[in-house]
């Protein structure tokens, strides 16, 4: 079963060049890493959302791996599971820069679709009524369809901030325009699934995606929050709350 592990890091204003170089620096050591069988890393959108605006001090590396290889975060040893879990370098790096990280530790439980080429394994293990439930929506916009697509996305995209049920959410890129993602954390997934299905404006631009075909490769993937460490904008946007050891 596929394991993945969700770190937001925010740097300081000082750092915005380093955090630039971090894209391209931390492929080598994420690549090497044993316990990771798939990386992304991404830029973050502002205010939360899929944006046509960066955030240039906040980035994500998204990993998957295999649920022996990927020890849950204490928060109490948070900086020691991150140089366990990434390795000297990119712990050094982050600590270097005084950054601010978050972890989200996922188990998927449905997944659609693949990214560059990945799929990943899905436990198929059906949430409880009252349990939180996280969602990752990516896509490969086609650069015809581009303008169209974010025509139609941004208006719906600003309703998010207001969605009843909604912890978190995060816009996520590893190239502006055409590759994007939204990373969202939801109280239970009847209240994903009012905002998904009920909403027309959302229901509008899931039934265009399919007529206008916008996308040349995309990936739903719904997970059980499994742990999270560490703070984003000075705190843990989701405390622990479920626990692997959980019943269910």
């Amino acid at each position: 079963m596929d394991r993945i592990v969700l770190t937001i890091t925010r740097y300081p204003a000082v750092h915005l060049l380093t955090a630039l170089h971090s894209m391209p620096f931390f492929r080598l050591p994420l690549s090497v890493n044993k316990r990771i069988g798939f990386y992304k890393l991404m830029g973050c959108g502002k205010n939360g959302v899929f944006s046509l605006q960066a955030d240039w001090r906040q980035y994500a590396v998204f990993t998957a791996g295999k649920a022996e290889d990927t020890p849950l975060p204490d928060p109490a040893t948070y900086e020691e599971w991150k140089k366990t879990f990434y390795g000297s370098f990119i712990s050094r790096w982050w600590r270097f820069c005084r950054c601010e990280t978050w972890t989200i530790v996922l188990e998927p439980i449905l997944s659609h679709g693949t990214w560059s080429g990945q799929s990943l394994t899905a436990s198929g293990r059906k949430p409880s009524e009252e349990e939180p439930v996280a969602v990752l929506t990516r896509a490969t916009i086609r650069p015809r369809k581009a303008w169209d697509f974010w025509k139609s996305v941004l208006p719906v995209q600003r309703q998010m901030k207001d969605i009843p049920g909604l912890t978190f959410s995060v816009g996520l890129g590893e190239i502006p325009l055409f590759r994007q993602a939204t990373f969202s954390i939801w109280q239970n997934e009847t209240q994903m699934k009012q905002f998904a299905y009920a909403r027309s404006r959302h229901k509008d631009v899931v039934k265009q995606t399919r007529e206008k075909q916008w996308y040349s490769e995309e990936m739903f993937t719904r997970f059980r929050v499994l742990q999270t460490a560490g703070t984003i904008f000075g705190k843990n946007p989701f405390p622990l709350q479920t626990q692997e050891d959980q019943p269910h």
